[in-house]
């Protein structure tokens, strides 16, 4: 209702102003909102989810963690954003000034565009493209790009080192991402995330973790190999996003800080909210492919109450609980496991994930053919 509201004054306002069709108008002010809404969501995310990592870690080290700026320390995230935002803004005598300056806004550009397919709810999805999950690994080569582009344009010779290392790392773990993604096709015949979510509906037991809404022998034989595609795919996406164990290129106590190292202020900010962008991205696909993305596992109370227009918003609702509870798990990790070395890495990639990735597609093959 609200949405509609908005949309109808800017459409009136619009055609009062420049005299422009009203199909002119609605064409740009859909496009102009669908491109708003992840924004708006991305950056509380990222400012909500960077306190949560702190306190996180905190509770993992016995400590308590910001708690001086705001009750519980809400407000420490935003003084540090508006202390980035001031900070001096600092090239390399050096650098390529021009790829230096792109590299960011092209790394946050590849997280962005992965959102354009993401449903929030069966009321919301910026792209309903009958590819959306291909389309997500696509667009994800923006980010490779933006990471190679700011290692080699800072003339940094760790950073070159931490582009180049994240480059391998998520290009090879694509190729398992991809093979579990032709899993799912095989079983359910669809790459659209909201197709997706809307078939795993009605209750818990039809989500694809569970053997999806297939019936017959054919549910109980595939929750196995299910659950395997489930465990590679959130491996390759923790590799995707340089997340512990697989934050190779943003090695510390290598490379001081990887393909970013001579980044500052806002700059520096963009990286770090494409990298929070992200995780949520990867969870959100996770729980749409896997876990039934918008569904509630119980029904929904606005049917119950016949108020059918809250249902959305409970759609909205537990699908940001779902993604977020990836997000934990991905902060818990990080603190829990060690960092792999780059043959480990490589080694895990090329001989156990992609090997076993291949296989259960075969087998998952074989039982949806029999």
């Amino acid at each position: 209702m609200i949405y509609n509201a908005i949309f109808e004054f800017s459409k009136w306002l619009l055609t009062a102003i420049t005299g422009a069709p009203h199909e002119s108008i609605s064409t740009v002010i859909s496009a102009a909102v669908s491109c708003i809404i992840p924004v708006a969501f991305i950056v509380p995310f990222a400012l909500f989810a960077v306190w949560l990592e702190r306190k996180v870690s905190a509770w993992m080290q016995d400590r308590v963690g910001p708690v001086r700026v705001g009750k519980h320390g809400w407000l420490q995230t935003i003084a540090d954003i508006l202390k980035l935002l001031q900070k001096e803004d600092i090239i390399p005598t050096k650098a390529d000034r021009k790829l230096f300056n792109i590299a960011p806004a092209l790394a946050f550009a590849g997280c962005y565009g992965a959102f354009a397919v993401v449903p929030f709810s069966s009321a919301y999805i910026g792209s309903d493209i009958s590819l959306g999950l291909i389309y997500i690994v696509a667009v994800s080569s923006l980010v490779v790009a933006g990471i190679l582009m700011a290692g080699w344009a800072s003339n940094n010779k760790y950073s070159l080192l931490g582009a180049v290392r994240s480059a391998a790392q998520i290009i090879s773990y694509e190729i398992p991402t991809v093979l579990v993604i032709l899993t799912i096709v095989v079983v359910t015949g669809s790459l659209s995330l909201m197709e997706l979510s809307i078939k795993q509906s009605s209750n818990m037991f039809n989500w694809l973790i569970f053997g999806g809404y297939i019936g017959g022998w054919h549910k109980f034989a595939i929750i196995p190999f299910m659950l395997i595609g489930f465990v590679i795919m959130f491996i390759s996406t923790l590799a995707e996003v340089n997340r512990t164990p697989f934050d190779i290129p943003e090695a510390e106590s290598e490379l001081v800080g990887g393909y970013h190292t001579e980044y500052t202020g806002m700059k520096f900010a963009m990286f770090f909210l494409a990298e929070y962008a992200n995780m949520f991205a990867v969870s959100a696909i996770l729980a749409t492919v896997f876990f039934g993305g918008f569904q509630s596992p119980f029904g929904y109370l606005g049917n119950a109450l016949g108020v059918h227009w809250l249902v959305p918003i409970e759609q909205f609702l537990w699908f940001t609980v779902k993604g977020l509870s990836f997000v934990f798990v991905q902060m818990w990790l990080r603190w829990t496991l060690p960092r792999l070395r780059v043959d480990q890495l490589m080694n895990m990639c090329w001989k156990y994930l992609i090997p076993i990735a291949v296989v259960n597609l075969l087998v998952v093959a074989l039982i949806m053919i029999l």
